[in-house]
């Protein structure tokens, strides 16, 4: 037998969150360790970012352009 009661409004698809955080992270220049989906670990300051990728600026070290889907998670370093 199927639920008869109205189902409520679809939760929003962009909760715009992850724009906020990355632009704290950009302001403040807090340093991340971005861990990537082969468990390699960048560590730098968030420069930049877009739709698909962040920018990550290391000292005495390249900087790189991380795709976001070859991220697994990233955190702040104190």
């Amino acid at each position: 037998m199927a639920d008869s009661k109205p189902k409520g409004p679809r939760p929003q698809e962009q909760t715009f969150e992850e724009i906020k955080y990355l632009k704290r992270l950009i302001d403040q220049k807090i340093h991340v360790c971005v861990k990537l989906s082969d468990d390699e670990e960048v560590r730098g300051v968030v420069e930049y970012y877009d739709q698909r990728f962040i920018r990550i600026t290391r000292t005495g070290a390249p900087n790189l352009f991380i795709f976001k889907h070859d991220i697994k998670y990233l955190y702040e370093v104190v």
